[in-house]
């Protein structure tokens, strides 16, 4: 334990090492969970979606899709409502996920934002979005802006994921998709390639290390005293 610091529990104090980082290979393909946050029919952060699933297919990655569609509001429903333990089971299935959001009023949408908070940030001993990687989406029906990006980085790291340096923000959406939904070439288009692209490489590097990447010394610590605590009781008893 270091001098410098006497308020260290020192079984739970370790020290960071490259020997900690040689994981098993994993050989499955990087699983991405995919969110947009619009239920028109004719939906732009949908199709941004789709584009973006399909250039991660091709990157190597396997995709799902989830449909927000009937998602009932946070607390309007139990948790073992069918879509809220479809989302749930989706995000514990993924290795990596995607969240685009249309900007509205300045902010990204309540549909999105719903999504994200039936997912909590520990579902008993398990916590569904912790070290997981992610992207950040958003299209617009005017000008470029972030604000919706901005924020989704905020949510993506109070869920404690490793967020990539990369985002899209798609403006005049309208103008960016044919008439089947498909992305037209531009930059736009190529900056959502380059994301794919990013997010598998973040993904791969990370996955089979993130059990090593979030382990944290207030919660060693925590386990620590707790356990010290039940064993007290029991000999006590």
């Amino acid at each position: 334990m270091p001098a410098d610091c006497p308020n260290i529990l020192e079984t739970a104090f370790e020290v960071p090492g490259f020997d900690r980082l040689s994981a098993a290979p994993v050989s499955h393909k990087p699983r991405i969970l995919l969110l947009y946050g619009s239920l028109r029919a004719r939906s732009f952060s949908r199709f941004a979606i789709e584009e973006a699933a399909r250039l991660l297919e091709a990157f190597g990655a396997e995709t799902r899709i989830f449909n927000p569609a009937g998602l009932p509001l946070p607390d309007d429903a139990p948790a073992d409502h069918i879509k809220v333990s479809e989302l749930r089971e989706l995000s514990a299935w993924s290795e990596g996920q995607v969240w685009c959001s249309p900007e509205r009023h300045g902010a990204m949408t309540a549909i999105m934002k719903a999504q994200i908070d039936w997912i909590p940030l520990a579902i008993g001993a398990v916590r569904p979005t912790q070290g997981k990687t992610l992207a950040v989406m958003q299209v617009s029906g005017g000008s470029q802006s972030f604000n919706a990006v901005n924020q989704l980085r905020v949510l993506g790291r109070w869920m404690r994921m490793i967020t990539i340096p990369n985002q899209s923000s798609v403006a005049r959406a309208y103008e960016q998709f044919d008439d089947n939904g498909r992305m037209k070439p531009s930059p736009y288009y190529d900056r959502i390639v380059d994301i794919a692209e990013e997010l598998i490489k973040f993904t791969l590097l990370t996955r089979g290390h993130s059990a090593y990447l979030t382990d944290r010394y207030s919660e060693r610590k925590e386990h620590a005293t707790a356990l010290h605590e039940r064993l007290s009781l029991q000999q006590a008893t």
